[in-house]
């Protein structure tokens, strides 16, 4: 059984690597759930859905965990620690009437802060492996875009508002940018934090990705001889110490 879930989650078969992004599917499903359930009340078939995908979930979880060679290390991981907070809050939100909600979009960390997943994209995508610090960077920007204004949808919209899926995106994109119409403000103090909290973090990703975008692009890949980590795409040798690079590439058309 163990060698099966390694074959799977680790193994370069094409049913492992199709396996792989399966799991992606499912996740970026998951997203989507969490992300249109955050404002809607809880009742029991909603209750039942969000355990059957945190049963799911604590699966995949508990399998990454198996065949761990260092369980430590993994567990020290952003991605494992934004599974354990997505279970978590899976397992206490219905007591606590749906407080939890903000919590479950760290789920979409795992979209690409996976070390196999990179991998596989490196492999198979021309695009990714040119443009993967830009790639990242939007990842990182999204999920924090959309953790920042489902945690104002859940704590600071008005249950009365009409639009308050639009209504939390709107400020958090208008303060992220600090563009500050005043149309929709968080005037408690706890929302003015927050929205300092958004201000501070949203501008410093804002930035990284626009680095990413407009500085020249590199691959990743670490020289056997020196350990020199970022290259050109069709770099042969190392810039550093000359040694012939063997960069995984997509081969011709």
């Amino acid at each position: 059984m163990k060698q099966t879930v390694k074959f799977l989650y680790i193994g370069k078969e094409p049913i492992s690597i199709r396996f792989r992004y399966l799991l992606i599917l499912f996740d970026a499903a998951t997203i989507v759930f969490f992300v249109a359930t955050a404002h809607v009340p809880h009742g029991p078939g909603l209750i039942a859905a969000s355990w059957a995908v945190g049963l799911v979930i604590l699966l995949d979880f508990s399998a990454r965990m198996w065949i761990a060679k260092d369980r430590w290390k993994l567990l020290r991981q952003i991605y494992t620690l934004a599974d354990i907070v997505v279970i978590v809050s899976l397992i206490l939100d219905p007591f606590l009437t749906g407080s939890l909600a903000f919590l479950r979009i760290l789920r979409a960390l795992r979209l690409i802060h996976s070390y196999h997943l990179l991998r596989d994209l490196r492999r198979d995508s021309s695009f990714f492996r040119t443009h993967e610090d830009a790639v990242i960077a939007a990842i990182n920007l999204l999920v924090f875009v959309f953790a920042t204004a489902t945690a104002v949808l859940v704590f600071f919209i008005p249950e009365d508002s009409k639009t308050p899926y639009i209504d939390a995106l709107y400020f958090t994109m208008a303060t992220l940018t600090t563009t500050g119409f005043g149309d929709i403000t968080l005037p408690s103090p706890g929302g003015k934090l927050f929205s300092v909290f958004i201000m501070v973090v949203g501008v410093a990703l804002f930035v990284r990705l626009a680095q990413a975008i407009f500085m020249p692009q590199k691959v990743r890949h670490k020289c056997p001889s020196c350990g020199l980590y970022r290259h050109d795409p069709d770099a042969v040798h190392c810039k550093h110490c000359g040694e012939t690079l063997r960069i995984e590439t997509g081969g011709a058309a």
